[in-house]
């Protein structure tokens, strides 16, 4: 019988349209003959909708036609499994459209990745492929996981944050303090969020007010970081659990401006043939026999794979990957990205980890010599695992306290305290 998957996508994130490319490249290498893919959408405003034609692509071109082919539905555990359920019920026909064994979320960015779409699965009681609601959300948060990796000895740039609210509020003394830790060129960014959505670099305080003012439209807290300049920058891939993991090889993207923007990593050029988004973005696997990184070369015109650095340097990236993999807790596959100071004889600096990277790493994992098949079955049975070592915790107890004398008698006592 086949595991039917729960592929969950979209949300009320800036990152909608990379989440639904993210999709579309999983979902043409997930196994036809283990899995049913059961797609689960979410609109912008929150709505869910499940339909075989957002299986395609192409059909997100023209969202009214879309949706209007497509079922409004909840998501729900009525006691007896994980329903996808028409919203509102019909008056006539079938209510329950399908079941879910397991929840496949690749989704992207706040009300999303941040521990949100976690926590709705862990309430509905179904394994899910990823990390649970704590690593999400310090994964999501890039003040609390420096904050996280700093305390456990792991190589941070220096930074300052603060809530927009205290900078409107106090502009002048944050500005300072600023100056005063950091030094002249930095990065600023919003606190939580991915895909270089809301980054600038500053390098002067006109700039950085600038910059500032620019990442507070994304976010309700900002961290200002000293940039790296002679900068090489490199990321790495991580599968595995608490208990097991393993690093793919690096890679080493390229980018048109100062810092890796949206646009580097997902628009390009504009001058796709298929097969990229923009011809320098992510590439869009539109059948499961679609290529990806093969061997030591990537098919990304803006990155290079392997990356061009000793043996030595790879390991040591390799090992720092795995150990913040393993202190912010996570599961499944994320993406760590790290900074060399080649000005500082290489030093190298944890930037932030994707707990549910773009393009799922896949083409990091084939250069690795893991397919995109393989590594997607990986992660689903790292996820059942996970669901059934959870069955073996205590979360409730048989008992009804309320049902008890003393447990009555007590609810009575505070009915009373509340009177006098």
């Amino acid at each position: 019988m086949k595991i039917k998957v729960g592929v969950f996508f979209g949300g009320k994130s800036v990152e909608h349209e990379i989440s639904v490319i993210t999709m579309n490249q999983a979902i043409s290498s997930l196994d036809p003959e283990k899995y049913e893919i059961v797609p689960i959408y979410i609109s912008k405003n929150g709505v869910m909708y499940t339909g075989d034609d957002l299986l395609d692509l192409y059909s997100f071109k023209d969202m009214d036609v879309l949706l209007k082919r497509c079922y409004k539905v909840a998501v729900v555990n009525d006691g007896n499994g994980v329903k996808v359920v028409r919203c509102p019920a019909p008056w006539i026909g079938k209510r329950v459209i399908n079941t879910i064994d397991v929840a496949f979320p690749i989704v992207h960015g706040t009300n999303c990745e941040d521990g949100t779409m976690a926590g709705f699965l862990t309430l509905l009681g179904i394994p899910y492929v990823g990390p649970d609601i704590l690593s999400s959300s310090i994964g999501m948060d890039k003040i609390s996981q420096k904050k996280v990796l700093k305390q456990s000895g792991l190589p941070v740039v220096d930074y300052v944050a603060f809530y927009s609210l205290e900078y409107i509020k106090d502009e002048e003394n944050i500005l300072k303090e600023i100056e005063e830790k950091l030094s002249y060129p930095m990065i600023v960014k919003p606190g939580n969020l991915g895909s270089s959505v809301g980054i600038k670099k500053a390098k002067n305080k006109v700039e950085l007010e600038e910059a500032i003012e620019f990442a507070m439209e994304f976010a309700d807290r900002v961290i200002v970081e000293k940039a790296v300049e002679d900068l090489k920058e490199i990321n790495c891939s991580v599968i595995g659990n608490l208990s097991e993991s393993e690093a793919s090889v690096c890679e080493e993207p390229f980018f048109s401006d100062e810092i890796l923007s949206y646009t580097d990593k997902y628009i390009g050029d504009g001058k796709s043939k298929g097969g990229t988004i923009g011809g320098k973005g992510v590439p869009v696997k539109t059948g499961a026999k679609a290529g990806g990184a093969k061997g030591g070369n990537s098919q990304f015109s803006n990155k290079k794979i392997p990356a061009e650095i000793s043996k030595e340097k790879s390991e040591e990236i390799q090992n720092l990957a795995k150990e913040v993999f393993k202190i912010l807790g996570c599961s499944g596959v994320a993406r760590v990205d790290f900074l060399i100071d080649q000005k500082d004889d290489n030093k190298v600096y944890v930037n932030e980890i994707n707990t549910i990277p773009g393009a799922l790493s896949y083409y990091l994992w084939e250069a690795s010599g893991k397919s995109f098949e393989q590594e997607l079955d990986e992660v689903i049975d790292i996820a059942i695992k996970r669901e059934r070592d959870k069955e073996k915790l205590t979360f409730s107890y048989d008992q009804n306290i309320l049902a008890m004398q003393g447990g009555v008698k007590g609810s009575k006592g505070v009915k009373g305290a509340k009177a006098n």
